[in-house]
């Protein structure tokens, strides 16, 4: 890391530098943008995967669990290509530019009308989507909920629903948070220093699909609250943290938030109309939404406020 700093200050000294910029709960200062575009023009010919993944390397962007965030960083460099301020090798096309289309099966495989109570249904089960059904879970979502399916940003976890007798009953998503929303920031009480730091041990419900051939009263909330118990461990399994807090955003115009009420999140207002993935200052127009939130922890507004929000929290009531 010695030689990644002396090699940052060598170049802070460059003309052209651009403005600091804040992406995925980082910010990256003027000599950091002007070592992404010598890494961009250096490393050409690698690709601009292979790009990314040097740039974390050298800044050291990783996650909790040691992993590269070059996903995440390859998402940044071809937003600052788009804007002018570095130049990305052309793209060495395999296929369809673009999110690739969800093929959804005829209608002939619609789910079997599931009626009848809970205890019916149990032991609910909440599973990590395998590889082998990555396609049905992408096929029902962008057949049967509204906002359809869309390429998670960063850290991600998807799941079925199912029932004891193995049948799909839901299928959540849960994501990278909001990067600012003031009611929820409000709540909250951190500065942009500490919302910077600590933003990652916020997940977000972006995806709640019960398939509309399941009707079940109290499924909704039920599932909303066995997920807050088993999130956690998964979360940690996967990223190496335990997050902190839980939110999600519901389209007021379509929904009350009735499930989420019941399964005792905590309503804060509403949105501002901006994008959740707004990290640019690149602000687009979004329908205004009712914001909930779920303390997975006791103190989880203190531990957010913190300066190690997630050092040695193992127990929500410690």
């Amino acid at each position: 890391m010695e030689c990644t700093q002396r090699r940052i200050t060598d170049l802070s000294s460059h003309d052209g530098a651009a403005a600091p910029i804040i992406y995925s709960g980082r910010s990256f200062s003027p000599e950091e943008l002007v070592l992404m575009r010598q890494a961009a023009s250096e490393y050409a010919s690698l690709g601009i995967t292979e790009i990314a993944r040097t740039i974390c390397e050298w800044l050291d962007w990783k996650r909790p669990n040691g992993r590269l965030k070059n996903h995440e960083c390859r998402l940044l460099l071809e937003r600052l290509h788009r804007q002018g301020i570095l130049k990305l090798p052309p793209l060495h096309r395999s296929g369809r530019r673009g999110p690739r289309p969800v093929a959804v099966e005829s209608s002939s495989h619609d789910p079997m009308p599931i009626h009848g109570s809970l205890a019916e249904l149990e032991p609910l089960r909440l599973v990590l989507v395998e590889k082998s059904e990555s396609a049905v879970w992408r096929q029902l979502i962008q057949r049967f909920h509204y906002l359809g399916c869309r390429t998670p940003f960063g850290a991600h976890l998807r799941y079925f629903v199912k029932s004891g007798a193995g049948q799909i009953l839901a299928c959540l998503l849960w994501t990278s948070p909001a990067w600012k929303m003031a009611a929820r920031d409000a709540w909250i009480g951190w500065n942009s220093q500490q919302r910077t730091r600590n933003l990652q041990y916020i997940v977000n419900n972006s995806r709640f699909l019960i398939l509309p051939s399941v009707h079940v009263k109290g499924l909704a909330s039920t599932i909303l609250v066995r997920s807050a118990r088993q999130l956690p461990q998964d979360w940690r399994q996967h990223y190496g943290y335990s997050p902190l807090l839980l939110e999600t955003l519901v389209d007021g115009s379509r929904f009350k938030g009735t499930s989420y009420r019941a399964a005792n999140w905590i309503y804060l207002g509403k949105t501002a109309g901006g994008n959740r993935n707004d990290r640019l200052r690149n602000n687009g127009h979004c329908p205004v939404k009712l914001i909930f939130v779920f303390p997975l922890h006791r103190r989880a507004q203190q531990r957010l406020r913190s300066f190690e929000p997630a050092h040695a929290w193992s127990n929500p009531d410690e």
